[in-house]
């Protein structure tokens, strides 16, 4: 059996392999990227054909590149994103192989490095960085059964409205992917019922600045710990239709029916918890709050920002909120889908490490884990809030670079 030799091994060439793949040539180690698909593989085949990022141009990218195709305040679509990546890989240099799949890692009996198992043969490496991302393994909560009849899909299974059959569709899970699904089916005739859980609602801009400049500006991208608290609490932003905020009071407006958590499921029936104006509610409270931190900077910095009081105008509760739907026989209805905007979780069935804490999450500091040349790369709150995204995870993989290079020395 042959065996191909590497100093450091990246799995996964999404946003996280493309970044560490720069910073590891800019150091000189010898790398290479195994992607099981094509570069950027769930920006093309596991998001609805037309999303487009969370956060402007000016903000959603590497620091080392811009975005050629569209204007700084525009929010790049999904093809547009795949293409930034790719050139950025291509420009870089980054030895990318695609269409591997990694099957096992384990560490050598010696201790020197790790021994990769893959699709197309055996890897050794002595540094490997797990760059495969939060986006692993959609949630898809069972308990509505097949024999349902109704067709039930994950959010990354979406494509667009004509994809589902005629009829009503339920939306599961109001954070930014199933907020935007339901807007777009709802614009394209559906009935659309939206099933609202805790949330934040940012602005998208206030007083002439973006939300993700505020972010910067109140230190809040560089939050290091991550509140438990918070953990199943989703944000509801949108890029589309050139960024607008986020108001369930409007998605009512345009038809939408806003209801609470989906609880369980009964001889066609499905039950939702009454917690949709609690969360409305929560939602609000977390719009306005972001609204006074930004006034409390702006005054205590002395900036000349111009006054938007309109912002602080919260509309009355629409019918459905103050007369929540409970139970929803789903043929009475005409409810023919229902899209499952629910998340993901991590999937480390290759992984033959002891990496991984009593919850089954991976250990580290910074990305860092306690087998010396095993990282991490690309997850939530890897050193601070910024890590997933595209300009944060840039960072984290700058300082992985770093340490590998120490080791090197």
């Amino acid at each position: 059996m042959t065996v191909e030799t590497i100093d450091t091994l990246i799995i996964g060439a999404g946003q996280a392999g493309i970044a560490m793949s720069e910073h590891l040539s800019k150091t000189g180690i010898p790398h290479l990227v195994l992607e099981r698909n094509r570069i950027a593989e769930r920006w093309r085949s596991e998001r609805w054909d037309s999303l487009v990022a969370n956060g402007p141009a000016w903000h959603d990218r590497f620091p080392t590149r811009t975005f050629d195709d569209i204007a700084p305040e525009a929010f790049a679509g999904k093809d547009s994103i795949v293409s930034y990546l790719e050139t950025h890989a291509r420009e870089n240099g980054s030895p990318v192989r695609c269409g591997v799949e990694v099957t096992s890692l384990s560490r050598k009996p010696d201790g020197s490095g790790f021994t990769v198992e893959t699709s197309q043969g055996v890897f050794e490496a002595r540094n490997v960085v797990s760059a495969t991302g939060p986006f692993q393994k959609p949630v898809f909560p069972a308990f509505i059964p097949a024999s349902s009849g109704v067709i039930q899909i994950h959010s990354s299974a979406y494509r667009n409205p004509a994809q589902l059959p005629d009829g009503g569709v339920i939306v599961i899970g109001a954070g930014s992917s199933g907020v935007q699904i339901a807007d777009e089916l709802a614009r394209a005739g559906r009935k659309v019922y939206l099933a609202v859980g805790p949330h934040n609602r940012p602005p998208r801009s206030y007083r002439g600045k973006d939300f993700v400049w505020w972010l910067g500006a109140l230190g809040l991208w560089d939050v290091k710990a991550h509140d438990p608290a918070l953990e199943h609490v989703t944000i509801a932003v949108s890029g589309a239709r050139g960024g607008h905020t986020v108001d369930f009071r409007d998605l009512a407006a345009h038809g939408i029916t806003l209801v609470g958590r989906a609880q369980s499921y009964e001889n066609g029936v499905l039950h939702f918890a009454d917690d949709l104006a609690k969360n409305i509610a929560m939602g609000d409270a977390d719009y306005l709050s972001v609204l006074d931190s930004a006034d409390a900077h702006i005054a205590r910095e002395g900036l000349d920002f111009p006054e938007e009081p309109e912002a602080r105008i919260i509309g009355p509760e629409p019918d459905c909120v103050k007369n929540p739907v409970l139970d929803l026989d789903l043929a009475e209805a005409g409810v023919t889908s229902i899209i499952w905007a629910t998340g993901y979780t991590l999937d480390y069935g290759w992984l033959k490490l002891d990496v991984m804490d009593e919850r089954g999450r991976p250990s580290h500091h910074r990305g860092v884990s306690a087998v010396p040349g095993f990282y991490f790369l690309g997850l939530p709150w890897l050193s601070r809030r910024a890590s997933p995204f595209i300009w944060g995870v840039w960072h984290d993989a700058k300082y992985l670079a770093e340490h590998i290079a120490a080791r090197q020395d």
